[in-house]
């Protein structure tokens, strides 16, 4: 199926392929510009129900619709079904952004406002447009550079400043411990730079941390 996506969007032709793009675009603005407060949870496609990190990213998003967000993910399976799942149980807002790829990424079942997307870069669009926090669980590439995306649109100022929130000290400490002792030592970055991730394990700090820092 992704080689006929593709053949087709070669012979569309470049031209086309920008209808192709806005329509996401506005299908996305549609979809999410009513959703009202929202965090964006994001990790490990590869996750399964019982693991350590599937239910923490469920409880995380439980408690966040208890405190009056809903929640946003890429609407695949691990992290993102656990966070769907996690925010439908307890009734609140549950959005799934869906990527088509050639493997892992088939929607899951929990969430309830669904969008599907082509283009990887409209859908990064919309999971920082609408989120008022990133909440970043154990995960891969795909996590590393929505992580890395979002920290750089804050450091360079293209986005407001929003919280960036590392779950697990045990997976992170060490990414941060090698940002801290190379990027900021060799000047690669400000060392304020750094303050814009944090670090932490507790589902209900996680969930405070966002509400001191954002306005609901």
């Amino acid at each position: 199926m992704e080689k006929q996506f593709i053949i087709d969007d070669f012979k569309m032709g470049e031209s086309w392929r920008l209808f192709k793009i806005i329509g996401e675009f506005v299908d996305g603005v549609e979809a999410l510009h009513d959703i009202g407060p929202a965090v964006s949870i994001f990790g490990t496609a590869r996750a399964r129900p019982g693991d350590d990190i599937y239910d923490k990213a469920e409880a995380i998003a439980s408690r966040f619709v208890q405190n009056g967000f809903a929640v946003i993910t890429g609407g695949g399976p691990g992290v993102m079904e656990a966070a769907n799942k996690g925010a439908t149980e307890a009734g609140g807002t549950s959005v799934g952004l869906n990527i088509h790829l050639p493997f892992e990424q088939a929607p899951n079942p929990y969430a309830g406002i669904k969008v599907e997307f082509r283009y990887f870069f409209i859908r990064k669009v919309m999971l920082v447009k609408y989120a008022m926090a990133y909440i970043i669980m154990p995960g891969g590439f795909g996590t590393l550079d929505e992580m890395f995306e979002a920290v750089t649109l804050i450091q360079t100022k293209r986005i407001r400043p929003f919280p960036v929130i590392l779950v697990g000290t045990d997976y992170w400490g060490g990414l941060v411990d090698w940002i801290r002792s190379r990027l900021v030592a060799e000047g690669r970055i400000n060392p304020d730079d750094l303050n814009i991730l944090q670090v932490m394990d507790d589902p209900d700090e996680v969930v405070a941390t966002v509400k001191r820092l954002v306005i609901v």
